[in-house]
C-alpha cells in the first residue's frame, strides 16, 4: 500500500528488514522443566539461531566477496538468542505466585545489515506488557508521531527484556481470577536516525522500562483456557507531557483489553 511504501521509503533500516532474502537458518533450543515438590516448580527455555553463517563460509572459500545471493536473492545472515525463566511457587490452597524474567537479543553482520524483520522483537498485547497493546512500545524511549497511521512497523527492536508477576486464585468452579504487574520493552542495538531515543543505553535503561498493572478472569475448562486481561498503564517510556513517574496522558488511554487463549506464561 502507499502507507507501507511511505513508512519504509521514510525509514532505510525498516526497508532492509523487510526486503526479500532467504534466511537459511540452524537453530539449538533447550527446555528444563521441574517440579522441586507440590508448591515450587521452575520452567527455563533457551534457544540461538544463526543465520547465513555456513553460506558465507562457502562463498568466501571459493572468492566471493562483497554481498553474496543465493539463486540471484541476498541471503541474511545474524546470530540471535532468547531465555526466559518461568516461576510457580503455591502460597495457600490454589492460590499461586508465577513469575518471569525473559531476554532477547539478536544482531545482524557480514552478508546483511539489518535483522529480518520476521525475526526482530516486539512488546505489549495480551502475553506481555499487558497495559499496552501490541506493537506499541518502544523501542527505548522511541515514540512515533501521532499523525502517522500504520506506525508500528517502526516498534520493533534487537533487544528485548521483559519482567511479569501474576497472583492466581479460584472465584467460582472454572473461574479463576487474577492480578499482575508486567514491565519491559524493547531497544536497539545499533544506532537509527529515524528512531531516536532508540538505542539500548544503561543510563536510561530502568527509566525506559514501560510498567503496568491490572487484573483478569481465567475459565479454565481443563483442556482449554479463555482468558480476559484488563491492562492499566503506570509508566510510559516515551514522553506524555506529564511529569512524575506516573506519566500516562490519561486513566482511560491507559487502559488495554485483551482476549486470548491459555495462560501468559
Amino acid at each position: 500500500t502507499h502507507a507501507f511504501d511511505s513508512i519504509t521509503g521514510a525509514n532505510p533500516a525498516i526497508a532492509l528488514s523487510f526486503r526479500s532474502q532467504y534466511i537459511p537458518q540452524l537453530m539449538y533450543s533447550y527446555v528444563y522443566d521441574r517440579a522441586f515438590d507440590s508448591d515450587n516448580s521452575i520452567n527455563w527455555q533457551f534457544s540461538v539461531q544463526e543465520a547465513g553463517n555456513l553460506f558465507w563460509c562457502v562463498y568466501e572459500a571459493f572468492g566471493k566477496h562483497g554481498e553474496k545471493e543465493l539463486f540471484g536473492t541476498p541471503f541474511s545472515q545474524f546470530v540471535k538468542g532468547s531465555t526466559q525463566l518461568v516461576y510457580n511457587r503455591r502460597l495457600w490452597g490454589d492460590n499461586w505466585l508465577v513469575s518471569r524474567v525473559a531476554v532477547g537479543a539478536a544482531h545482524a553482520y557480514g552478508n546483511a545489515r539489518e535483522v529480518p524483520y520476521a525475526e526482530q522483537f516486539y512488546v505489549g498485547g495480551a502475553n506481555s506488557v499487558r497495559a499496552f497493546t501490541v506493537r506499541s512500545l518502544g523501542p527505548g524511549s522511541y515514540r512515533p508521531p501521532k499523525d502517522v497511521r500504520d506506525s508500528y512497523f517502526d516498534q520493533t527492536g534487537t533487544f528485548k527484556f521483559e519482567m511479569n508477576a501474576e497472583l492466581r486464585f479460584p472465584i467460582f468452579g472454572p473461574l479463576h481470577g487474577a492480578t499482575f504487574v508486567d514491565a519491559g520493552n524493547i531497544w536497539l542495538l545499533k544506532d537509527d536516525p529515524q528512531r531516536p531515543g532508540g538505542t539500548l543505553r544503561g543510563s536510561s535503561f530502568f527509566k525506559e522500562l514501560a510498567l503496568g498493572t491490572g487484573v483478569g478472569l481465567r475459565l479454565d475448562i481443563s483442556m482449554l483456557v479463555v482468558r480476559l486481561d484488563l491492562g492499566i498503564g503506570i509508566h510510559a517510556p516515551y514522553e506524555t507531557g506529564r511529569r512524575g513517574y506516573y506519566n500516562m496522558e490519561s486513566f482511560g488511554k491507559s487502559l488495554a483489553l485483551h482476549l486470548a487463549i491459555g495462560y501468559p506464561f
